[in-house]
């Protein structure tokens, strides 16, 4: 017999006296530049993560994902054992820590964001979470800083060494705007997404666990590199000649930071569609030769939709290892253009699943 998941009402006995949410984003160019100090340009999806919550009656926090149908009760004193909890408990432990009174709470977590696919359904959590907590509690929070926050919770608490692109995004992009982030500065600004154009995202049909995979390797890859060429961070180097002395797989990893950066400055000095997409069919082989994040059914699907004449370009979308890719298509096309790369995949015995998420074109 199946579980019934549980409602709001049933979980709360009432009504929560929050309810908040944040949103998944996809990442355009500026792939693993995050934590290179270096530039990105993501945007949020329509899918997102809601939470729920209220003041707890009995002394302890108790959380419920439906989306899982799973729940974490846990003393003020005590941790969370695994899960969905250890995001949401470094948000609250972390907000402790800058001296914000969290009560024990009850909050309710659903998404429509497909976890492992890279479309940061982590991120999402941490953010709707401290919103949460924010709007309950009334405390003073600015996007930055709770973009950071939120960082340090999925560092601290979940284990993976992330950058800041996936919080930022999260807690301050839109779904019409591009969001240019320098992670060094953690200046910001919106762009708009390059005309006639609108984005397709569609799942590779392999999950992806960041903390299961090479992500940490390549981000101790990338401190060796920079402490070899003698910079502060990958950001510092301005061509990509220059870091050909390397040994390898320093090189190549070195060259995929390096050029991605010159690609996201390109892409923001503003070009056209086309250029645009050359860009993103640049930025995935590089991430596939260079930086070795890309699997077999992430490149057969690009490739997919670069065949197609309403495609502009195509890449991977997220840290890679598995998840989801992105193509920019042309205004109006891109849900076509999607359905004909999944059944071409289908037809070569491919593992698309097939799953698709539509950015339209902004109203004009």
């Amino acid at each position: 017999m199946m579980a019934t998941v549980l409602s709001p009402g049933d979980f709360f006995r009432g009504a929560p006296e929050v309810h908040v949410w944040a949103p998944g984003r996809v990442n355009l160019l500026g792939e693993h530049t995050d934590y290179n100090d270096g530039y990105m340009l993501p945007v949020a999806t329509p899918q997102r993560t809601d939470v729920m919550a209220a003041r707890s009656d009995d002394g302890i926090f108790h959380l419920y994902s439906a989306t899982l149908d799973e729940t974490i009760d846990f003393a003020p004193a005590d941790s969370t054992p695994h899960g969905f909890g250890r995001y949401m408990e470094g948000c609250i432990r972390l907000l402790q820590a800058r001296g914000v009174d969290v009560p024990p709470l009850r909050m309710y977590v659903r998404s429509n964001l497909a976890l492992g696919t890279g479309l940061s359904s982590s991120a999402a959590l941490e953010v709707a979470t401290l919103r949460a907590i924010r709007t309950l509690l009334k405390t003073e929070l600015d996007g930055v800083t709770l973009a950071q926050i939120a960082q340090q919770a999925e560092i601290r608490y979940a284990g993976v060494n992330c950058g800041i692109m996936d919080q930022m995004a999260s807690s301050l992009a839109d779904e019409e705007h591009m969001l240019f982030l320098d992670a060094r500065t953690l200046d910001h600004r919106v762009l708009p997404l390059p005309a006639g154009a609108e984005l397709i995202v569609i799942n590779s049909g392999v999950p992806r666990q960041l903390a299961e995979s090479k992500y940490n390797e390549r981000r101790a890859e990338c401190e060796a590199a920079s402490k070899l060429l003698g910079v502060q961070a990958l950001r510092d180097v301005r061509d990509v000649a220059d870091v050909e002395t390397l040994p390898s797989p320093l090189k190549e990893r070195a060259r995929h930071v390096v050029s991605e950066n010159l690609r996201v400055l390109e892409a923001c000095a503003g070009v056209d569609a086309a250029r645009f997409g050359e860009l993103m069919n640049l930025s995935h082989y590089s991430l596939r030769d260079d930086y070795a994040v890309s699997i077999g059914a992430l490149d057969d699907l690009t490739q997919a939709l670069r065949t197609d004449p309403d495609v502009f370009g195509a890449r991977l979308t997220g840290a890679g290892f598995g998840g989801a890719c992105v193509a920019l298509c042309r205004a109006g096309t891109a849900q076509a253009a999607g359905e004909r790369a999944v059944r071409a995949m289908r037809v070569a015995g491919g593992t698309a699943a097939g799953a698709t998420l539509l950015i339209p074109a902004p109203a004009a």
